[in-house]
């Protein structure tokens, strides 16, 4: 079998498809379904997801999403934006949420504050899980919060998800608190630039 060289580079509007495919895997089609609420299936969910990524003012943007790529195709995403901007950014998910579903997000509670590059999806193909590449899209998220001069890097992991919390840990990020997200208890972690 010949090694496949992975590359992580900057996602391309053209991806955003296949990079809602990803943020669907991250946050679990259970979550999904919550926002879209119960007159809609995964498939509304998708196609909002898809036209958000591939706008350049939302949380989803591929302007704020690495890929991981094995020289042809998208394997893998990591979505992370500047925590100061989460208001900015989330508008436009609650403003089509209302639009297409009748689902009124306004009030879902911060996953993240100032000062922290918040990592908000991370996932990868499942036919590449254990050849270390959610470790290089974090390690590369890591380094964009060191060159956007950002104090820190944070996610949220559910407690129900130990094996990517040991991920994390392997890593570097460090407990920091807990959260409630999607109807999930949730740990908050942090690496520390």
């Amino acid at each position: 079998m010949t090694e496949v060289k992975i590359s992580i580079r900057q996602a391309r509007p053209n991806e955003a498809e296949r990079i809602a495919e990803f943020i669907i895997m991250a946050m679990t089609e259970e979550c999904c379904l919550h926002f879209c609420g119960p007159h809609h299936d995964i498939n509304d969910f998708r196609s909002v997801m898809t036209s958000l990524v591939a706008r350049d003012d939302t949380q989803y943007s591929y302007l704020n999403t690495l890929v991981a790529d094995d020289g042809g195709s998208v394997i893998g995403i990591c979505v992370s934006y500047d925590g100061a901007l989460l208001h900015q950014l989330r508008q436009p998910f609650i403003d089509t949420a209302l639009k297409e579903w009748n689902m009124d997000h306004s009030s879902i509670p911060d996953e993240t504050q100032p000062g922290e590059l918040y990592l908000d999806s991370l996932a990868v193909d499942a036919a590449y899980r254990g050849r270390g590449i959610a470790k290089l899209l974090l390690q590369a998220s890591i380094q964009k919060s060191k060159q956007m001069n950002l104090p820190s890097t944070g996610l949220l992991v559910d407690v129900g998800n130990p094996r990517a919390e040991v991920l994390y840990n392997k890593v570097g990020f460090k407990y920091a608190g807990t959260n409630s997200w999607g109807g999930h208890e949730m740990k908050h972690l942090v690496f520390k630039n």
